[in-house]
């Protein structure tokens, strides 16, 4: 009993309830007429973590940097390393948010008006060193400019502007995710577990009702293939001179307002990065195609099994993917095009209709999705393995050459 008594005790010494908890605030100042932000990190108690290495990439979006301890650029200034000062201790730096790609759209914006932009740019992605038995409590708040009403992240929100920022996933908790501010204009949900906004800057032509309601009408059939509940879910999206495309972020999505509900080969944009949200499987070796074919064949098949497609509608739609997909000899590979992704969902529902053959249609793909879901990544052979486990024998369809 003695020892037993002193395990118990070893055991809720361990706990992460007997922690000391550390306040770790980021404040960020939207300005506009510099397409910055200045963002300012505070720690309670600097004694509290030995340092945080940054990675600053290398376009050079961060500079004007101030600290409290010691800063040193390193690395060509592509890393910045910060040792806090004892007690409470600040570091600040600006941040360029509009950023264009190579061909010349916007992939994030700030006007005078609206910031479309990532959390992840805000404050980059850094190493943590800190002392046994601390947790750091993170929060976000923002300071608007002048006449911008409101400001929306993927975050839980804790007050006006400001936001909590917890992932159990990571030990350096930092904001991620899509996130808009200025005068925007939010439609709002409660689906399922999940409070669901879709945002835009006025006058950009997003909308917004039309996408609340497809995410509301697929929502129990993306529930029942991905047991997920993120407490938040935001779709963004505007029009002037951005990224015509859509993306997927951490709990949130943007899309290009142009961009269709549907599209006329059957795929929605929207519903593959809801998938991409949902699913979170992360590729490895030279097998891209499995996250990216996964996407796009639940895209569809999400619509299908919701009634909003014929079978009519999915043969034609089939044979359109069969034209896409019909000269591409391997599916493996760091870089994936869409013939790649329509070979590949071709390859997932003839996996699909075989488990189901087999099984009596007591188990599919999605149990090899759920599975795939557990793992922190996937490769050709883990996607083999864990199908064949469903299946309960060698796949005929996964012996294809295009997958060597």
């Amino acid at each position: 009993m003695r020892c037993h008594g002193w395990l118990v005790l070893g055991l809720l010494a361990s706990s992460p309830a007997w922690a000391k908890k550390v306040d770790l605030d980021y404040h960020v100042r939207l300005l506009p007429q510099s397409e910055q932000a200045e963002v300012r990190l505070t720690l309670a108690d600097g004694a509290s973590v030995r340092s945080l290495d940054f990675d600053l990439g290398k376009d050079g979006a961060y500079s004007d940097f101030k600290a409290d301890g010691q800063w040193q650029l390193q690395g060509g200034d592509q890393r910045g390393h910060w040792q806090p000062a004892p007690g409470k201790s600040q570091l600040s730096y600006k941040v360029r948010l509009s950023q264009r790609l190579k061909g010349g759209a916007y992939e994030t914006r700030m006007t005078p008006g609206w910031a479309l932009f990532r959390g992840d740019d805000l404050v980059p992605p850094a190493r943590l060193d800190q002392h046994d038995g601390t947790e750091l409590v993170a929060r976000l708040s923002f300071e608007l400019p002048k006449g911008w009403k409101s400001v929306e992240t993927p975050w839980p929100r804790i007050g006006k502007h400001r936001f909590r920022i917890d992932n159990v996933s990571r030990l350096f908790d930092r904001p991620t995710g899509w996130m808009l501010a200025g005068t925007i204009g939010t439609r709002r949900a409660r689906l399922g577990e999940t409070d669901v906004s879709v945002a835009a800057p006025q006058g950009q032509a997003m909308r917004r009702l039309d996408n609340l309601t497809l995410l509301t009408f697929v929502w129990p059939q993306l529930q029942a293939v991905f047991p997920r509940n993120p407490p938040k879910l935001l779709l963004v999206g505007a029009r002037d001179e951005l990224w015509r495309g859509a993306r997927a972020g951490h709990h949130s999505i943007y899309l290009h307002s142009s961009r269709p509900l549907v599209g006329e080969n059957g795929s929605s944009p929207v519903l593959r990065e809801l998938v991409h949200v949902f699913a979170q499987i992360n590729d490895r070796e030279d097998s891209d195609w499995i996250g990216e074919s996964l996407a796009e064949y639940y895209a569809s098949e999400l619509l299908r099994r919701a009634g909003g497609m014929t079978e009519e509608r999915y043969q034609a739609q089939q044979a359109s993917l069969e034209r896409s997909g019909k000269k591409v000899s391997s599916l493996r590979g760091e870089q994936v095009d869409s013939a790649v992704i329509a070979r590949g969902v071709l390859l997932l529902r003839a996996l699909d209709q075989e488990i189901r053959l087999h099984t009596h249609n007591q188990r599919s793909l999605d149990d090899v999705t759920r599975a795939m879901m557990r793992l922190n990544s996937v490769s050709t052979a883990e996607f083999i393995q864990l199908s064949e486990s469903v299946l309960g024998k060698s796949s005929e369809v996964l012996q294809s050459p295009l997958l060597r």
